[in-house]
């Protein structure tokens, strides 16, 4: 069975773009229609210690299909690509999310629709 996990970044939390949402809410609402397995914020993920919280993420959960919501996908995708080679983890199993100016229901709506739509591809 594969493991999708989500993971929510902030921009430090500090980020106007992020001043409409609350990340909680976000989460607890995907975690709760169980449309992925595993949910997770961090703060800057863009960071060192981004990095690190990646690798050991991927590892620890054996995640196959990641989610990542938070800035660009194209600059995720940049940012990330070491990381998830360190984790062994291939970068066509990623799928970034932009939810930067969006409210709590539109970024969950966002997540939602790509979620459900990622699950229509594989079936």
């Amino acid at each position: 069975m594969a493991n999708k996990g989500l993971l929510l970044c902030v921009c430090q939390g500090t980020c106007p773009s992020f001043h409409k949402m609350n990340v909680f809410e976000v989460l607890n609402e995907i975690r709760k229609e169980k449309l992925v397995d595993v949910v997770a914020v961090h703060p800057q993920l863009c960071a060192d210690d981004g990095d690190l919280f990646l690798e050991s993420f991927l590892s620890g959960h054996q995640i196959d299909k990641l989610y990542v919501a938070g800035c660009s996908p194209t600059m995720q995708e940049k940012m990330f690509r070491d990381s998830f080679t360190k984790a062994g983890f291939e970068l066509k199993d990623f799928v970034g999310i932009e939810i930067r100016n969006l409210d709590t229901p539109q970024a969950i709506e966002v997540i939602k629709k790509v979620v459900k739509t990622e699950k229509e591809k594989i079936i």
